[in-house]
């Protein structure tokens, strides 16, 4: 009787041993490549050397979850955004690329999305990336018969003047063909603060 129940004592001390490092797991960044800042602020994606704010534009962080509505914005909004904000702090603010979006979608999560441990309160919708729709000219620009073809009706350049890329944070899907004029949210991304490369 006594071997049964210090066997049972055994396994239920290792079943409370697991759910308490799952536990902490769970509150933990899935990754060795994710990081808070000192002040929880920002997460830090360190292959990247990038840090994210917690929330997106118009939402603050209050030191335990984003508050506030997402900013809607369009394309050159968002633009306008982040330059005004790299002016007025000295750092490099920008809209992020389309990959480092989609980098952000953890898809060990089900359904995929942004960790809600890193990311409190994200809307799950589409944002706006900095991803340009252009491609370059193909062969001599400066050959005539090209100039021409361009001049004539080649609807993907004009798409891409009217047209940008954003990604659903919820999926991870990125598209090219969002209207510039779309009112999404935003997420800027800056480099690393030195302070916290160390890490």
């Amino acid at each position: 009787m006594k071997f049964r129940s210090r066997t049972f004592s055994l396994w239920a001390g290792s079943v409370l041993a697991l759910a308490a490092l799952s536990g902490a797991a769970a509150a933990a960044p899935a990754s060795q490549d994710w990081s808070l800042s000192d002040d929880g602020a920002y997460v830090l994606d360190l292959r990247a050397g990038l840090a994210w704010p917690r929330c997106v534009e118009g939402m603050q962080w209050n030191g335990k979850t984003c508050t506030g509505q997402p900013a809607l914005l369009d394309r050159s909004a968002a633009n306008a955004l982040a330059a005004d904000r790299w002016k007025a702090e000295g750092v490099g603010w920008r809209l992020p690329r389309a990959a480092e979006l989609q980098r952000l979608v953890d898809r060990s999560l089900s359904p995929p999305g942004l960790n809600p441990q890193l990311f409190p309160a994200a809307p799950g919708q589409w944002h706006w990336s900095s991803t340009a729709n252009v491609s370059p000219l193909n062969g001599n620009q400066y050959n005539y018969n090209n100039i021409a073809q361009g001049r004539s009706g080649d609807g993907g350049r004009q798409a891409a003047m009217l047209n940008g890329w954003a990604v659903n944070l919820s999926t991870g899907e990125a598209r090219g063909d969002a209207a510039r004029s779309s009112k999404l949210p935003v997420r800027l991304v800056r480099p690393i603060p030195v302070a916290n490369t160390a890490k």
